[in-house]
C-alpha cells in the first residue's frame, strides 16, 4: 500500500497517566468559587516545589538516568486507584472542567505531602493542546469496560484484503480552543505557578496495541503462521504511520522536550543532561527526546516470532530518538537478544514476570533496571508489610550492582486504603537506603 499521501495522528493512549486525552476547551468563565480553590491548592504546590528536597530528587534522577551509581530510586503511581485516595466527594470545585485541574493539583500535594517518593514536585501547571484525533480507517467495537473494568472487542479488520480501507490517522489542533484554555489557566495561576504549553502526544510507539485492536489478539498469533506476508505488510503500514506522525508533529513544532519531570517509558522520569542534542536551537525534534516501545500483546509468541514480525518494525521508530526505553508488563528476558540492538537504549522494564537474577545479569550497570513489583501487593485483602519488605530487600540485593529504580504501578485498587501507598513508599525507601 502506498502510504505517501496519508496523514499522521496520535494513537489511542488509554491507560496513560495524563489528563490530556480528549481535551476540550472550557467555554464558560471560571467561577470565583472554583478560582479560589484552585489558587489555594496551587500555592501549596508551589510551596512543595520550592523545598530543597525537590532539587535533591532532581539530582538523584539526573545521576540515575546517566547510569551513575545511586541508591535505588523509588516511584509509586497509584494509577487507577487515585479515586480511592482522592474521592469525588473530596473535590470542592463545582465545574467538571475545574475539577479536573483540582484533581491534578491534589495529586501533586499528596505526592509531596504524604507519599514522599522520589517523584519531583515541579513548579508548573501544564496545559496540553486541544485536539481531535481520527482512527486508522477502522475502529474496534468494545464490549464492557465501564468504570475502568475489563472488556472484549470485535476487531474490524476481518480480512487483510480490507487493508485498502485503512489510512494514517489525522490530527487536528483547535488553536483557538487551546488559547482559550491557556488564557484561563493564566488567569488562575499567574503569580503562583507558571503555565506551560506541553503536550505528550503518545505513550508507546510499540505498534502492537493498534495491531491487536484492528486485527484481534488471538488472530495475530494465527497470522504469524497462516498469513505471514500479510502480517508483515500490516506491520510495515503501522511503522510508516508512526514515522509519518513523528515527521508531522516535528514539522508542526508541537513536540515538547521530555528530559525533565515527564514520565517516560513505563516507569521513571526523563531528567537528563544528555538531551536535547548539542545542536538544539529550540525546535524540538524526536532526536532531542526519550522514546519508548513495548509489546505486551505478543507476550505469548516465541522470541523468534517476535524477532521476525515485531521488532524489525519497532526498530526504525526507536532509531529516531535520542534515548530509549523498552518494555512494560511483558517479561523481556527471552527477547533480550533483539532488544539489546536498540540504539541508545537506556531504561529496560523488569516486570513482575521477569527473572530478577537473569535481568540483573543482562543489564548490569549498562542500562537502567526498571523493576516493577507486583501491584497485587497493594490490592490484596491484607497488607503484608513483612512479605513486601522481604521481596524488595531480596530484589535490591540481587540487583545491587545495577542502576535500579523501583516503580509501583498498574494499580487498579489499593483496597480503599490510601495508607498502603504511603507505607509501601516508606518500606521501599528504608530498604533502598540500606543497600
Amino acid at each position: 500500500m502506498d502510504s505517501g499521501n496519508l496523514h499522521p495522528i496520535i494513537e489511542d493512549r488509554s491507560g496513560v497517566i495524563s489528563a490530556q486525552s480528549g481535551a476540550r476547551p472550557f467555554l464558560r468563565p471560571i467561577s470565583p468559587h472554583d478560582r479560589n480553590i484552585l489558587q489555594d491548592l496551587a500555592v501549596r504546590v508551589a510551596e512543595l516545589a520550592a523545598r530543597p528536597v525537590e532539587q535533591e530528587k532532581r539530582e538523584l534522577w539526573y545521576r540515575h538516568n546517566a547510569l551513575m551509581p545511586t541508591r535505588p530510586v523509588i516511584f509509586c503511581s497509584p494509577e487507577n486507584s487515585w479515586n480511592e485516595i482522592i474521592r469525588p466527594e473530596d473535590l470542592a470545585c463545582q465545574d467538571e472542567f475545574t475539577r479536573g485541574w483540582e484533581m491534578s493539583l491534589r495529586k501533586e500535594i499528596f505526592w509531596g505531602d504524604q507519599m514522599k517518593d522520589d517523584r519531583v514536585i515541579e513548579p508548573y501547571f501544564d496545559i496540553p493542546h486541544v485536539f481531535t484525533e481520527s482512527d486508522w480507517g477502522m475502529h474496534e467495537t468494545r464490549i464492557g469496560g465501564e468504570h475502568g473494568g475489563s472488556y472484549i472487542w470485535d476487531a474490524p479488520l476481518k480480512d487483510y484484503h480490507l487493508m485498502s480501507l485503512l489510512h494514517f490517522p489525522v490530527i487536528e489542533v483547535d488553536h483557538a480552543g487551546t488559547q482559550r484554555v491557556l488564557d484561563q489557566a493564566h488567569a488562575v495561576f499567574d503569580g503562583i505557578l507558571p503555565v506551560r504549553q506541553k503536550t505528550s502526544w503518545w505513550w508507546t510507539k510499540g505498534l502492537t496495541r493498534i495491531l491487536a485492536d484492528l486485527r484481534g489478539l488471538s488472530q495475530i498469533m494465527y497470522d504469524m503462521v497462516d498469513y505471514p506476508e500479510e502480517l508483515h505488510h500490516m506491520m510495515a503500514f503501522l511503522r510508516d504511520g508512526h514515522l509519518a506522525k513523528l515527521d508531522f508533529l516535528e514539522a508542526q513544532g508541537w513536540l515538547s522536550l521530555n528530559n525533565d519531570g515527564t514520565y517516560v517509558g513505563s516507569g521513571g522520569f526523563g531528567w537528563s543532561h544528555e538531551l536535547p542534542q548539542p545542536d538544539f536551537t529550540g525546535h524540538v525534534r524526536t532526536r532531542d527526546m526519550w522514546g519508548f516501545a513495548e509489546s505486551q500483546e505478543t507476550v505469548g509468541v516465541s522470541p523468534a516470532m517476535f524477532g521476525e514480525f515485531i521488532f524489525p518494525y519497532q526498530l526504525p521508530v526507536l532509531e529516531r530518538f535520542g534515548l530509549n526505553c523498552y518494555g512494560c508488563c511483558e517479561p523481556v528476558d527471552n527477547r533480550w537478544a533483539y532488544l539489546e540492538k536498540i540504539p541508545r537504549l537506556r531504561r529496560v522494564s523488569v516486570s513482575p514476570w521477569a527473572s530478577i537474577p537473569g535481568m540483573a545479569e543482562k543489564l548490569g550497570d549498562r542500562y537502567i533496571f526498571s523493576m516493577k513489583p507486583n501491584p497485587a501487593d497493594l490490592a490484596m485483602p491484607g497488607f503484608d508489610e513483612e512479605r513486601i519488605r522481604e521481596g524488595l530487600r531480596a530484589a535490591m540485593h540481587i540487583a545491587m550492582n545495577c542502576r535500579m529504580e523501583v516503580i509501583m504501578k498498574d494499580n487498579h485498587t489499593i483496597g480503599n486504603d490510601p495508607r498502603r501507598v504511603i507505607r509501601w513508599v516508606k518500606i521501599a525507601r528504608e530498604e533502598a537506603d540500606a543497600v
